[in-house]
């Protein structure tokens, strides 16, 4: 399984990325592990999809990182977003 997720920080930037473990890679964006994110957190995970394959992630991250934060705001409300509220 592959995922597209979803960041926020407290200033309410959103990052957007894809992966195959959306916790380590939450726990990597908080130990600044990644140059767009270090220095910008705390980091929150808010938004996670999942796909059967890494090209299906990579292709929803690429369209997510064209999109608004008025369309990403509703989307992160919707069914397929997987995460526990």
């Amino acid at each position: 399984m592959f995922f597209t997720y979803i960041l926020v920080n407290k200033e309410g930037i959103y990052y957007k990325g894809s992966t195959s473990d959306y916790n380590k890679r939450l726990q990597e964006h908080n130990d600044g592990l990644n140059t767009f994110t270090r220095g910008k957190g705390p980091w929150k995970l808010i938004f996670v999809q999942q796909f059967e394959t890494r090209q299906e992630a990579m292709a929803c991250e690429k369209r997510l990182k064209k999109c608004n934060k008025v369309y990403l705001n509703w989307l992160i409300q919707q069914p397929i977003n997987i995460l526990d509220r």
